[in-house]
């Protein structure tokens, strides 16, 4: 992650740290937290349009550049449209492991490794 992505998302966490209380918190903040939108049968979850933007968009960056250098994600894209899943509810998913990633950066503590990327 460049230089101006950085300063985007530590300029959307703030002055106050202390109010990221977890992962969840900072997702919310990103606008990458799921929100359910199931109907009947159907159980799926849709992209958060709330949130700060710049952060989002910041969050978008990352994950398509990871989309095109990092094996680990084209395998885990592979793996989810052979699921079935649509671009979309990938790039989502990605871009909530992206945000445990930076939110324990943050924090000042080591990059969170999830298995799915």
């Amino acid at each position: 992650m460049g230089v101006d992505i950085s300063a985007t998302l530590v300029v959307a966490v703030g002055d106050n740290q202390e109010r990221m209380k977890s992962e969840a918190s900072f997702a919310a903040l990103c606008g990458v937290n799921p929100l359910p939108a199931s109907s009947g049968k159907v159980v799926r979850h849709r992209l958060n349009r709330s949130g700060n933007r710049q952060a989002n968009c910041a969050l978008h960056r990352i994950v398509i550049c990871r989309l095109q250098r990092h094996q680990q994600t084209k395998e885990y894209v592979e793996r989810r449209t052979a699921e079935g899943r649509s671009m979309k509810e990938i790039i989502r998913c990605l871009k909530r492991f992206v945000a445990r990633e930076v939110f324990g950066i943050l924090r000042g503590g080591p990059a969170v490794r999830t298995a799915a990327v």
